[in-house]
């Protein structure tokens, strides 16, 4: 059904509507609008801006529409095939890749998978602990890896020199080999720590003791000492069918993973070791707008207004806007 709207006849967002009855440039602010805020407040946000009244259905209809078609159109390009050749542009790119979960109402909790891709020029430090990232490309998927990586791949296959950043997760680092072997990969230092502390609370029970066990492991894992670290790992005493446990699968983790550990030589390069890119960017893209409270989506309609959130927030809102004019 479609919502009432009331324009004067000679406002600009009357102007040779066509599709859904709206302009152009009123879908265009509908669709901007409805992917930064919940429909009821982009369409309050709406009134008091423009002097309108378009009810939230009728936001949440053209948002919807469009988000599908920009879906439409990924998978039509992937569904072309071919690789655009590889160009070296003097320029390095890191990709990060996580994901998080969103409530959907088919079936319930479900991964929404998030790459973000930039290049190194884009990284700011503002101080020793903080660094600002500019300019970055996002994809979001929400569904099987095999279908993400496709998208992803559409924004990495033209670039040369690639750092991956990302955790243990053994599907992203098949993938990466697969395709991108002659690229940087480095296991994100915090996730690598996160472990070590892990298994140090089931292992040591002394606070202090494990504490200076913990800061002494991180001085080998930031010097190229891995081999060390497991080596330690192996030497500690420790009780209990759990902690042993755990002692096998950190000592596995970290073993599987040497080669991506080497956080000197990272850091020597001026490489970032970390992913709190990807995890900033599951906040501001993802969660904001698609984890409020009472929020329960279709699967559909999340991945909808994903692909709007997407293209807002990597700069390429053009593209949202010449399918509008488009369709209309």
């Amino acid at each position: 059904m479609v919502g009432k709207i009331e324009v004067s006849k000679t406002h600009i967002l009357s102007k040779t509507p066509k599709r859904f009855r709206i302009t152009p440039y009123a879908q265009e602010i509908m669709c901007y609008l409805g992917q930064e805020k919940v429909y009821t407040e982009a369409s309050e946000t709406l009134h008091l801006l423009k002097g309108v009244n378009i009810c939230p259905k009728q936001i949440e209809n053209v948002c919807h529409y469009y988000g599908g078609l920009l879906e439409k159109e990924m998978q039509q390009t992937i569904a072309l095939g071919g690789m655009p050749p590889r160009k070296n542009d003097g320029k390095k790119y890191y990709a990060m890749v996580d994901g998080g979960m969103v409530l959907t109402r088919e079936e319930k909790w479900k991964e929404m998978k998030l790459a973000r891709i930039f290049d190194q020029q884009q990284r700011i430090s503002l101080n020793k602990n903080r660094n600002y990232i500019g300019t970055s490309t996002y994809v979001a998927h929400l569904g099987n890896h095999k279908q993400f990586l496709q998208k992803v791949e559409h924004h990495l296959d033209d670039k040369a020199e690639i750092i991956f950043i990302a955790d243990g997760a053994k599907w992203i680092w098949k993938w990466i080999e697969a395709m991108y072997p002659e690229s940087t990969q480095i296991l994100d230092f915090y996730h690598a720590k996160e472990h070590l502390c892990q298994w140090a609370n089931l292992a040591i029970k002394d606070a202090e003791l494990r504490n200076d066990w913990i800061h002494a492991q991180c001085f080998w894992l930031l010097n190229n000492g891995i081999d060390k670290v497991i080596e330690n790992i192996k030497q500690e005493k420790i009780y209990g069918a759990e902690a042993v446990k755990s002692r096998n699968v950190l000592i596995e983790y970290y073993t599987v993973n040497k080669k991506r550990m080497q956080y000197k030589t990272y850091r020597e390069h001026a490489l970032m070791i970390g992913s709190g890119p990807i995890e900033a960017a599951h906040r501001h893209v993802i969660q904001q707008r698609m984890k409020l409270s009472g929020q329960r989506w279709t699967i559909e309609g999340v991945q909808q207004i994903a692909n709007l959130r997407v293209a807002q927030k990597s700069n390429n809102w053009g593209n949202v806007i010449q399918m509008i004019k488009n369709a209309a």
